[in-house]
């Protein structure tokens, strides 16, 4: 994996890809995203204390909400925008959406993130229609549908806006320890739901 994060004690430095698909906001996101994601972490924790159950509790499902609002909410701060898809926030920075995703609940490697089985359509969607292509000698997704469902799977969405470009953000946490690891970068959808990075880096986890 390639380290796109300068440790040099005065803070996080962009990488050239960051630069790239960023711009000027580059240097921000490096910074943002952890915070944000960390703020998310404590939002969705309280809700979670809150509701003082001895089984399963609403971690997960507030996280998911809070991180695409924080993420949102630094957008704008950067001065990018916030597309609202079927009653979902993304954050758009120079033309890329920020796509989070949870893949564990444990400290767990990046090889090991696969989408459910049943996620839905909308996120096969925006990793297929707005996602990167495949690397060559992957096996594809396409392979596997009718022509209907190739069709639909990549049509972009208007909303999004058709030529935006996804940057996944993909991180494990679980609610009594935060977040434990952060990467992101180019994911690819495969067949069996695993995912294929052309690029990915790895940023430091936010202070809570």
């Amino acid at each position: 994996m390639n380290s796109g994060v300068a440790w040099n004690g005065k803070g996080t430095s962009p990488s050239a890809w960051a630069q790239q698909r960023f711009g000027v906001q580059a240097s921000g996101l490096v910074a943002g995203v952890p915070k944000r994601l960390a703020r998310a972490h404590q939002r969705a924790r309280a809700v979670h204390a809150e509701a003082n159950l001895k089984k399963r509790g609403p971690y997960g499902h507030v996280l998911a909400e809070a991180v695409r609002e924080e993420l949102a909410d630094e957008a704008v701060a950067l001065g990018g925008t916030v597309r609202e898809l079927r009653g979902y926030a993304y954050a758009v920075i120079n033309g890329h959406a920020l796509f989070p995703f949870r893949y564990a609940d444990r400290a767990a490697p990046l090889d090991r993130a696969r989408l459910r089985a049943d996620v839905s359509p909308q996120r096969r969607r925006m990793l297929t229609a707005h996602g990167p292509e495949a690397p060559e000698g992957l096996f594809p997704l396409d392979d596997i549908l009718t022509t209907d469902e190739y069709d639909e799977l990549h049509e972009a969405f208007e909303e999004l806006g058709r030529t935006t470009k996804l940057v996944s953000v993909f991180f494990t946490s679980a609610w009594a320890d935060g977040i434990h690891a952060i990467h992101w970068g180019d994911a690819h959808l495969d067949g069996d739901r695993t995912f294929a990075w052309s690029h990915v880096e790895r940023l430091a986890p936010g202070k809570e």
